[in-house]
């Protein structure tokens, strides 16, 4: 299957079967990591804005095939801060390097990016609206503890409307015949653009404000922290920000191969006594990020 010079900006640019490509091709990596086959080749990192996990997991993804990464982890140390188009920022990073990883805080900016880039786009996340690499490892995560993504209950907590890592998920799992069950505060509920997607895709979705109502159903349960960095209102962020906190005695009647995932970070939606629950699975599924990116590199690339 050839991905080679394809842009991936929201998760919807693969097609079923480019996704599961993608997944098989991160087993062979968590097989066998150190495969230097990108030695000849230069990776570009611009993050305008923060990230722990996404950023490392794509440099560590780099440096584990034998390539070079370049680039910047704040807008603060690039032209950015002396009024340098983002259009003017890809051309320019693009003269360096052969593929560019991008995140930035304006929802659209990667599809941008991608339309004026003669490299390829790799989209890290940007604003509230897409981040299909974690989409990515997530299915990837799901894939390997329930051992297929067919037919899922997934149980979706949080931050709903804000949260991009969602609303990938919804998309990418819509191809797989996913049941969804949506529980947030009313203000935060899933956006109706999303609902309709599901509803287009003739499926199921439930809606709720009790997550003790949805966790005997879930097969995955995925824990989203409230984002105050993108409220309008602080007021209204001080109001939901502990809507629900997720501890070990709450997994009792939870199914017996259920896992919980979390995009990560979290601030206090999780309890750390669920951390030494064997149904815990955020940190391996952190993990699992490196051998999606590395898979989704070598792809794009043309080396895979």
């Amino acid at each position: 299957m050839d991905l080679k010079n394809r842009s991936l900006i929201s998760i919807t640019d693969f097609s079923k079967e480019e996704i599961l490509h993608i997944l098989d091709l991160a087993e062979d990596f968590e097989r066998d990591q150190r495969q230097q086959i990108l030695n000849t080749h230069v990776v570009a990192s611009l993050f305008f804005e923060p990230s722990t996990r996404t950023r490392l997991s794509f440099e560590s993804a780099v440096q584990y095939l034998g390539g070079s990464i370049i680039g910047f982890a704040s807008a603060d140390t690039s032209s950015v801060k002396k009024g340098e188009s983002l259009k003017d920022t890809i051309l320019t990073v693009s003269n360096y390097s052969d593929l560019i990883v991008m995140r930035n805080p304006l929802d659209g900016s990667a599809r941008y990016a991608s339309e004026v880039s003669p490299v390829p786009i790799i989209n890290a996340g940007d604003g509230a609206n897409q981040h299909p690499t974690q989409c990515l490892l997530d299915l990837y995560s799901i894939r390997k503890t329930q051992g297929t993504l067919e037919n899922i209950n997934i149980v979706m907590v949080g931050d709903l409307k804000y949260g991009r890592t969602v609303h990938s998920l919804v998309q990418a799992l819509s191809l797989f015949n996913a049941t969804f069950h949506f529980v947030s505060p009313d203000s935060l509920k899933m956006p109706s653009s999303v609902k309709t997607w599901v509803k287009n895709a003739k499926l199921e979705y439930h809606q709720y404000t009790d997550l003790m109502e949805a966790i005997p159903i879930a097969d995955i349960l995925y824990m989203t922290r409230v984002q105050g960095e993108r409220f309008p209102d602080p007021l209204e962020y001080e109001r939901v920000k502990n809507a629900y906190i997720l501890d070990n005695s709450m997994l009792a009647k939870s199914k017996e191969n259920m896992k919980v995932l979390h995009p990560l970070p979290r601030v206090n939606e999780i309890n750390v006594d669920v951390d030494s629950n064997n149904k815990a699975y955020y940190f391996q599924q952190a993990k699992n990020g490196v051998y999606v990116r590395q898979a989704l590199i070598a792809a794009i690339l043309g080396l895979k």
